[in-house]
Protein backbone atom coordinates (compact mmCIF):
# COMPACT_ATOMS: atom_id res chain seq x y z
CA UNK A 1 0.00 0.00 0.00
CA UNK A 2 1.02 3.51 -1.10
CA UNK A 3 0.96 5.91 1.98
CA UNK A 4 -0.05 10.09 1.82
CA UNK A 5 1.36 11.93 4.38
CA UNK A 6 3.11 14.91 5.04
CA UNK A 7 7.05 15.53 4.66
CA UNK A 8 8.98 18.69 4.53
CA UNK A 9 10.51 18.58 1.46
CA UNK A 10 13.66 20.77 0.04
CA UNK A 11 12.94 21.83 -3.34
CA UNK A 12 16.35 23.49 -3.51
CA UNK A 13 19.59 25.13 -1.84
CA UNK A 14 19.14 28.16 0.46
CA UNK A 15 14.88 28.28 0.56
CA UNK A 16 12.78 27.23 3.53
CA UNK A 17 11.39 23.18 3.47
CA UNK A 18 7.66 23.01 2.03
CA UNK A 19 4.95 20.74 3.97
CA UNK A 20 3.66 18.91 1.26
CA UNK A 21 1.98 16.08 0.83
CA UNK A 22 4.21 13.09 -0.53
CA UNK A 23 3.94 8.81 -1.59
CA UNK A 24 5.49 7.08 -0.05
CA UNK A 25 5.99 3.37 -1.49
CA UNK A 26 5.62 -0.07 0.50
CA UNK A 27 9.14 -1.26 1.62
CA UNK A 28 10.70 -3.47 -1.15
CA UNK A 29 12.88 -6.64 0.14
CA UNK A 30 14.60 -5.94 3.21
CA UNK A 31 13.45 -2.68 3.86
CA UNK A 32 11.47 -1.23 6.61
CA UNK A 33 8.70 1.57 6.62
CA UNK A 34 8.72 3.08 10.02
CA UNK A 35 6.14 6.21 11.26
CA UNK A 36 8.39 8.82 12.29
CA UNK A 37 7.14 9.86 16.14
CA UNK A 38 9.66 12.32 17.18
CA UNK A 39 12.89 14.03 15.31
CA UNK A 40 15.93 15.96 15.92
CA UNK A 41 17.60 19.10 14.21
CA UNK A 42 21.01 18.33 13.18
CA UNK A 43 23.75 21.00 11.84
CA UNK A 44 24.36 18.22 9.10
CA UNK A 45 20.84 18.71 8.23
CA UNK A 46 21.23 22.58 7.78
CA UNK A 47 24.45 22.14 5.60
CA UNK A 48 22.08 20.78 2.97
CA UNK A 49 20.22 23.73 3.22
CA UNK A 50 23.21 25.92 2.90
CA UNK A 51 24.93 24.23 0.23
CA UNK A 52 28.06 23.11 2.85
CA UNK A 53 27.34 19.79 2.32
CA UNK A 54 26.10 18.71 -1.85
CA UNK A 55 22.93 16.63 -1.81
CA UNK A 56 21.19 16.46 -4.69
CA UNK A 57 17.21 17.50 -4.89
CA UNK A 58 14.32 17.86 -4.49
CA UNK A 59 15.03 15.98 -0.98
CA UNK A 60 13.57 14.92 2.82
CA UNK A 61 15.94 15.39 5.13
CA UNK A 62 16.70 14.82 8.84
CA UNK A 63 18.46 11.72 10.11
CA UNK A 64 17.83 11.70 14.10
CA UNK A 65 14.54 10.57 14.89
CA UNK A 66 12.40 7.49 16.70
CA UNK A 67 9.53 6.06 15.41
CA UNK A 68 7.59 3.18 15.04
CA UNK A 69 7.72 0.00 12.47
CA UNK A 70 4.47 0.26 9.93
CA UNK A 71 5.23 -2.58 7.74
CA UNK A 72 8.26 -4.75 6.50
CA UNK A 73 9.42 -6.17 3.06
CA UNK A 74 10.28 -9.61 2.27
CA UNK A 75 13.11 -10.90 4.15
CA UNK A 76 12.89 -8.77 7.45
CA UNK A 77 14.06 -10.11 10.38
CA UNK A 78 15.11 -8.03 12.97
CA UNK A 79 11.79 -5.97 13.00
CA UNK A 80 8.46 -6.38 13.27
CA UNK A 81 5.35 -3.84 12.95
CA UNK A 82 4.70 -2.47 15.83
CA UNK A 83 8.64 -2.63 17.81
CA UNK A 84 10.06 0.98 17.90
CA UNK A 85 12.96 1.56 16.47
CA UNK A 86 15.68 4.00 15.58
CA UNK A 87 16.66 4.56 11.95
CA UNK A 88 21.05 4.90 11.49
CA UNK A 89 22.52 6.79 9.35
CA UNK A 90 25.16 4.93 9.07
CA UNK A 91 24.00 1.58 8.67
CA UNK A 92 25.56 -1.92 9.68
CA UNK A 93 25.45 -4.40 7.06
CA UNK A 94 27.35 -6.73 8.72
CA UNK A 95 29.48 -8.13 5.64
CA UNK A 96 31.39 -5.39 4.46
CA UNK A 97 35.14 -4.81 5.66
CA UNK A 98 34.50 -1.92 8.16
CA UNK A 99 31.42 -3.94 9.44
CA UNK A 100 33.64 -6.94 9.77
CA UNK A 101 36.77 -5.02 11.42
CA UNK A 102 36.05 -4.53 15.44
CA UNK A 103 37.67 -1.19 14.56
CA UNK A 104 35.53 0.41 12.31
CA UNK A 105 31.73 1.55 12.18
CA UNK A 106 31.32 3.25 8.87
CA UNK A 107 29.98 0.51 6.89
CA UNK A 108 29.97 0.73 3.23
CA UNK A 109 26.57 0.33 2.60
CA UNK A 110 26.22 4.32 4.46
CA UNK A 111 25.06 7.24 1.75
CA UNK A 112 27.98 8.70 2.32
CA UNK A 113 29.27 7.47 -0.61
CA UNK A 114 28.67 7.27 -4.39
CA UNK A 115 24.40 6.58 -4.06
CA UNK A 116 24.16 10.09 -2.42
CA UNK A 117 19.68 10.74 -2.10
CA UNK A 118 19.17 6.68 -3.17
CA UNK A 119 18.31 3.64 -1.10
CA UNK A 120 20.92 0.79 -1.16
CA UNK A 121 18.98 -0.37 -4.67
CA UNK A 122 19.67 2.93 -6.21
CA UNK A 123 16.24 3.92 -6.28
CA UNK A 124 13.72 6.00 -4.00
CA UNK A 125 10.57 5.71 -2.28
CA UNK A 126 9.19 8.92 -1.65
CA UNK A 127 6.88 11.23 -4.74
CA UNK A 128 5.56 14.17 -4.69
CA UNK A 129 3.96 16.29 -6.97
CA UNK A 130 4.98 13.25 -9.45
CA UNK A 131 8.37 14.08 -8.82
CA UNK A 132 10.79 11.50 -7.42
CA UNK A 133 11.91 12.82 -3.84
CA UNK A 134 15.76 11.91 -2.76
CA UNK A 135 16.10 10.24 0.63
CA UNK A 136 18.71 11.64 2.86
CA UNK A 137 22.09 9.53 4.71
CA UNK A 138 19.22 6.70 3.76
CA UNK A 139 16.72 7.89 6.82
CA UNK A 140 14.81 11.40 6.06
CA UNK A 141 13.14 11.54 9.29
CA UNK A 142 11.69 14.71 8.32
CA UNK A 143 8.08 13.12 7.23
CA UNK A 144 5.38 11.60 8.79
CA UNK A 145 6.74 8.17 6.75
CA UNK A 146 9.48 6.67 5.69
CA UNK A 147 11.18 4.14 4.72
CA UNK A 148 15.16 2.46 5.43
CA UNK A 149 17.05 -0.52 4.63
CA UNK A 150 17.07 -3.51 7.32
CA UNK A 151 20.19 -2.56 7.78
CA UNK A 152 19.55 0.90 8.85
CA UNK A 153 17.20 0.27 11.54
CA UNK A 154 17.82 -0.94 15.14
CA UNK A 155 15.24 -2.08 17.54
CA UNK A 156 15.00 -0.45 21.06
CA UNK A 157 13.06 -0.82 24.24
CA UNK A 158 9.38 -0.59 24.20
CA UNK A 159 9.45 1.81 27.13
CA UNK A 160 11.60 3.96 25.76
CA UNK A 161 10.31 7.46 25.31
CA UNK A 162 11.14 8.02 21.59
CA UNK A 163 11.12 12.56 22.06
CA UNK A 164 14.13 11.27 24.32
CA UNK A 165 15.79 8.64 22.76
CA UNK A 166 15.94 9.82 19.21
CA UNK A 167 18.99 12.10 20.06
CA UNK A 168 20.62 8.61 20.04
CA UNK A 169 20.19 8.48 16.62
CA UNK A 170 22.86 11.20 15.93
CA UNK A 171 23.81 13.48 18.34
CA UNK A 172 24.42 12.19 21.42
CA UNK A 173 25.65 9.33 20.14
CA UNK A 174 28.44 11.08 18.24
CA UNK A 175 29.98 13.20 20.63
CA UNK A 176 29.58 10.60 23.27
CA UNK A 177 31.00 7.99 21.41
CA UNK A 178 33.74 10.56 20.02
CA UNK A 179 35.16 10.93 23.30
CA UNK A 180 34.51 7.08 24.81
CA UNK A 181 34.91 5.20 21.17
CA UNK A 182 37.27 7.18 19.05
CA UNK A 183 39.52 8.93 21.23
CA UNK A 184 39.58 6.63 24.34
CA UNK A 185 39.75 8.93 27.05
CA UNK A 186 41.49 7.75 30.06
CA UNK A 187 40.64 8.75 33.89
CA UNK A 188 42.36 12.02 34.72
CA UNK A 189 43.11 13.36 31.80
CA UNK A 190 42.15 17.16 30.42
CA UNK A 191 39.69 17.62 27.49
CA UNK A 192 39.32 20.63 25.08
CA UNK A 193 35.41 20.94 23.50
CA UNK A 194 35.91 22.99 20.52
CA UNK A 195 31.79 23.95 20.10
CA UNK A 196 28.87 23.57 22.09
CA UNK A 197 25.47 22.50 20.26
CA UNK A 198 24.21 19.57 21.38
CA UNK A 199 26.94 16.92 19.88
CA UNK A 200 29.56 19.20 21.67
CA UNK A 201 27.66 19.17 24.82
CA UNK A 202 27.65 15.31 24.20
CA UNK A 203 31.16 15.07 24.03
CA UNK A 204 31.48 16.70 27.10
CA UNK A 205 29.77 13.87 29.07
CA UNK A 206 31.35 11.55 27.25
CA UNK A 207 34.46 13.18 28.85
CA UNK A 208 33.40 12.84 32.25
CA UNK A 209 32.15 9.64 31.85
CA UNK A 210 35.15 8.63 30.79
CA UNK A 211 36.88 10.38 34.50
CA UNK A 212 39.09 13.55 32.80
CA UNK A 213 39.88 15.49 35.63
CA UNK A 214 39.66 18.97 33.25
CA UNK A 215 37.21 19.79 30.46
CA UNK A 216 38.00 22.94 28.72
CA UNK A 217 34.57 24.12 26.75
CA UNK A 218 35.93 26.65 23.75
CA UNK A 219 32.68 28.74 22.33
CA UNK A 220 32.11 32.08 21.10
CA UNK A 221 28.65 31.85 22.44
CA UNK A 222 29.00 32.25 26.30
CA UNK A 223 24.91 31.78 26.46
CA UNK A 224 26.33 28.07 25.87
CA UNK A 225 28.45 27.96 28.96
CA UNK A 226 26.12 27.82 32.07
CA UNK A 227 25.05 24.09 30.48
CA UNK A 228 28.31 23.00 29.25
CA UNK A 229 29.62 23.32 32.95
CA UNK A 230 26.25 21.56 34.37
CA UNK A 231 27.01 18.71 31.93
CA UNK A 232 30.89 18.43 33.28
CA UNK A 233 32.59 21.00 32.26
CA UNK A 234 35.48 22.82 34.83
CA UNK A 235 36.64 25.73 32.22
CA UNK A 236 34.22 27.46 29.82
CA UNK A 237 36.73 30.10 27.33
CA UNK A 238 35.14 32.38 24.61
CA UNK A 239 38.03 33.01 22.08
CA UNK A 240 36.70 36.38 21.43
CA UNK A 241 38.09 37.46 24.97
CA UNK A 242 41.56 36.62 23.68
CA UNK A 243 43.99 38.69 21.53
CA UNK A 244 46.28 35.75 20.79
CA UNK A 245 45.58 32.29 18.56
CA UNK A 246 43.18 30.03 20.74
CA UNK A 247 45.45 27.03 21.32
CA UNK A 248 48.21 29.25 22.54
CA UNK A 249 45.26 30.40 25.31
CA UNK A 250 44.92 26.27 26.10
CA UNK A 251 48.49 25.98 25.70
CA UNK A 252 49.34 28.14 28.75
CA UNK A 253 45.85 26.90 30.36
CA UNK A 254 47.53 23.60 30.47
CA UNK A 255 51.15 23.64 30.32
CA UNK A 256 51.61 22.43 26.97
CA UNK A 257 48.32 20.98 25.68
CA UNK A 258 45.55 18.45 26.44
CA UNK A 259 45.98 15.06 25.55
CA UNK A 260 42.62 15.09 23.87
CA UNK A 261 40.47 17.62 21.49
CA UNK A 262 37.39 17.48 19.90
CA UNK A 263 35.97 19.65 17.19
CA UNK A 264 32.27 19.99 16.96
CA UNK A 265 31.84 22.78 14.57
CA UNK A 266 33.06 21.46 11.12
CA UNK A 267 35.20 24.49 10.43
CA UNK A 268 38.83 24.22 9.07
CA UNK A 269 40.08 26.96 10.74
CA UNK A 270 38.78 25.17 14.58
CA UNK A 271 39.75 21.67 12.77
CA UNK A 272 43.47 23.11 13.06
CA UNK A 273 43.59 25.32 16.18
CA UNK A 274 42.45 22.16 17.71
CA UNK A 275 45.04 19.79 16.61
CA UNK A 276 47.23 22.67 17.47
CA UNK A 277 46.19 22.84 21.25
CA UNK A 278 46.86 19.14 22.16
CA UNK A 279 49.82 17.97 23.39
CA UNK A 280 52.91 17.82 20.83
CA UNK A 281 53.71 14.11 21.28
CA UNK A 282 51.13 12.08 22.44
CA UNK A 283 47.94 14.61 22.07
CA UNK A 284 44.97 13.29 20.10
CA UNK A 285 42.52 15.15 18.14
CA UNK A 286 39.46 14.28 17.41
CA UNK A 287 37.62 15.73 14.02
CA UNK A 288 33.81 15.44 14.95
CA UNK A 289 31.79 18.64 12.97
CA UNK A 290 30.98 18.02 9.37
CA UNK A 291 33.49 19.78 7.08
CA UNK A 292 32.25 21.52 4.36
CA UNK A 293 32.49 20.22 0.83
CA UNK A 294 34.82 21.67 -0.93
CA UNK A 295 37.20 23.22 1.49
CA UNK A 296 40.95 22.01 2.36
CA UNK A 297 43.02 22.44 4.86
CA UNK A 298 46.63 23.14 5.24
CA UNK A 299 48.83 22.38 8.39
CA UNK A 300 52.70 22.40 9.45
CA UNK A 301 53.55 18.80 9.42
CA UNK A 302 55.50 19.21 12.36
CA UNK A 303 52.56 19.01 13.55
CA UNK A 304 51.95 15.51 13.63
CA UNK A 305 55.38 14.91 13.01
CA UNK A 306 56.27 15.10 17.23
CA UNK A 307 53.26 12.62 17.80
CA UNK A 308 49.97 13.95 17.64
CA UNK A 309 46.92 11.74 16.32
CA UNK A 310 44.64 13.12 14.17
CA UNK A 311 41.61 11.56 14.22
CA UNK A 312 37.79 11.67 12.32
CA UNK A 313 34.74 9.94 14.28
CA UNK A 314 31.12 9.59 12.42
CA UNK A 315 28.89 8.31 14.68
CA UNK A 316 30.87 8.13 17.56
CA UNK A 317 32.59 5.34 16.24
CA UNK A 318 29.76 3.00 17.48
CA UNK A 319 28.58 0.04 15.11
CA UNK A 320 25.32 1.19 14.88
CA UNK A 321 22.67 -2.07 15.02
CA UNK A 322 24.64 -3.41 18.21
CA UNK A 323 25.27 0.16 19.74
CA UNK A 324 21.94 1.81 19.63
CA UNK A 325 19.65 -0.80 21.72
CA UNK A 326 22.71 -0.44 24.31
CA UNK A 327 22.79 2.79 24.15
CA UNK A 328 18.99 3.15 24.73
CA UNK A 329 19.02 0.43 27.38
CA UNK A 330 22.32 2.79 29.20
CA UNK A 331 19.53 5.74 29.22
CA UNK A 332 16.47 3.64 30.85
CA UNK A 333 18.80 3.04 33.64
CA UNK A 334 19.99 6.60 33.67
CA UNK A 335 23.35 6.03 32.85
CA UNK A 336 23.57 9.31 31.52
CA UNK A 337 21.01 11.97 30.78
CA UNK A 338 19.43 13.56 27.72
CA UNK A 339 16.67 16.15 28.47
CA UNK A 340 19.82 18.95 28.80
CA UNK A 341 19.86 18.59 24.98
CA UNK A 342 16.30 18.90 24.52
CA UNK A 343 15.68 23.16 23.85
CA UNK A 344 12.68 22.93 22.52
CA UNK A 345 9.85 20.80 21.30
CA UNK A 346 8.06 22.16 18.39
CA UNK A 347 5.14 20.80 16.29
CA UNK A 348 6.62 19.35 13.40
CA UNK A 349 5.02 21.77 10.82
CA UNK A 350 6.97 24.69 12.54
CA UNK A 351 10.28 23.24 11.25
CA UNK A 352 11.56 26.27 9.64
CA UNK A 353 11.34 27.80 12.80
CA UNK A 354 13.32 25.12 14.26
CA UNK A 355 16.14 25.75 12.21
CA UNK A 356 15.77 29.63 12.63
CA UNK A 357 16.56 28.39 15.97
CA UNK A 358 19.63 26.12 15.26
CA UNK A 359 20.98 28.94 13.05
CA UNK A 360 20.69 31.77 15.83
CA UNK A 361 22.61 29.65 18.55
CA UNK A 362 19.31 28.94 20.65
Amino acid sequence: QVIKCKAAVLWEANKPFNIEEVEVAPPKEHEVRIKIMATGICRSDDHVVSGALVMPFPIILGHEAAGVVESVGQGVTSVKPGDKVIPLFVPQCGECKSCLNTKGNLCSETDLGTRAGLLPDGTTRFTCKGKAVHHFLGTSTFTEYTVVHESAVAKIDPAAPLEKVCLIGCGFSTGYGAALQTAKVEPGSTCAVFGLGGVGLSVVMGCKAAGASRIIAVDINKDKFAKAKQLGATDCINPKDFNKPIHEVLMEMTGGGVDYSFEVIGRTDTMAAALACCHCNYGVSVIVGVPPTAEKITVDPMLLFTGRSWKGSVFGGWKSKDAVPKLVADYMKKTFVLDPLITHTLPWTKINEGFDLLRTGK
